[in-house]
């Protein structure tokens, strides 16, 4: 068990261990045991009961920054505001690279889980967009930089089967997901530097 389970689990471990507690690995299954997306596809799909236990709130941080939009160059001899005008859709990961927007069971009951907790939406996909003015100075180059501001999820499904399923009752699956913060702009940065010769060839004839 890794310790972020041990808060919830540890006064249950006893009796559950009777019934079958076992937690299955991402990738693969062993003999004797389903792969963790099959184990998912089964909640709420042939299970008495499937939860999400949320290990804690929602984490916030920031994702890399990127650039949007075109860069912007400056050819002549006087600095120029240019308008750069970009569209930045964020996307999620998570475990098992499946999109939680899908009408999957298990879905659903992370997004829910995650509402009724803590109060937050669980959005799949974000997309941002606005005109940002970069200052670029003569034989330069501007471009816009968006750092995505992100939601990190960690815990763990307990499902509760009528029947024995890989000879067991009772499954568990740690589940790990990063999504974008809903309504979030994230940090907009300006940046300028020297135009490239080739640049110069390509953008100022």
């Amino acid at each position: 068990m890794t310790s972020k389970r041990n808060a919830w689990t540890a006064a249950g471990l006893g009796l559950l261990t009777a019934a079958g507690l076992v937690l299955t690995a991402p990738g693969a299954s062993a003999d004797g045991q389903p792969t963790a997306r099959e184990l998912l596809d089964k909640c709420d799909n042939g299970t008495d009961s499937c939860v999400f236990h949320p290990a804690g709130p929602p984490e916030e941080h920031t994702g890399a920054g990127h650039q949007v939009g075109e860069a912007a160059f400056n050819c002549t001899g006087d600095l120029q505001r240019s308008t750069v005008n970009w569209s930045d859709t964020t996307g999620e990961s998570n475990s098992f690279g499946v999109s939680l927007s899908a009408e999957y069971g298990f879905s659903e009951v992370f997004k829910v889980s995650i509402e009724t907790s803590y109060q937050h939406t669980w959005e799949s996909s974000h997309t941002e967009g606005q005109a940002t003015n970069v200052d670029v100075r003569p034989g330069e180059k501007g471009w816009v930089e968006r750092a995505p501001k992100m939601q990190k999820v960690h815990g763990t499904y307990e499902m509760h089967f009528p029947d024995k399923f890989y000879d067991h009752y009772i499954w568990y699956q740690d589940f790990d997901a990063d999504g974008p913060v809903p309504g979030s702009t994230g940090d907009i940065t300006q940046h300028t530097a020297p135009m490239t010769d080739q640049e110069r060839s390509e953008h100022c004839g």
